[in-house]
């Protein structure tokens, strides 16, 4: 069980991480060209990306007790 949750953490945070540093590139990109829409896109992918992050961090653990408690 452990090694499952650890993987779908990995995953998870994985994920996260992809779609925190394309909202990175499109935020600079926004700011680079003077696009107020490629910054509010970049902004809510790099907020998307650490919600993703933080949830694998907080939720992920959570899962795997409430999974070990049920066998």
């Amino acid at each position: 069980m452990s090694t499952a949750c650890t993987v779908l953490k990995s995953v998870i945070c994985l994920i996260g991480a992809g779609v925190g540093v394309w909202g990175v590139v499109n935020l600079l990109e926004g700011y680079g060209n003077d696009n107020p829409g490629a910054k509010s896109q970049g902004m809510k992918q790099l907020m998307s990306g650490l919600g993703l992050i933080l949830l694998a961090i907080v939720l992920v653990p959570v899962l795997e007790t409430m999974m070990t408690g049920a066998i």
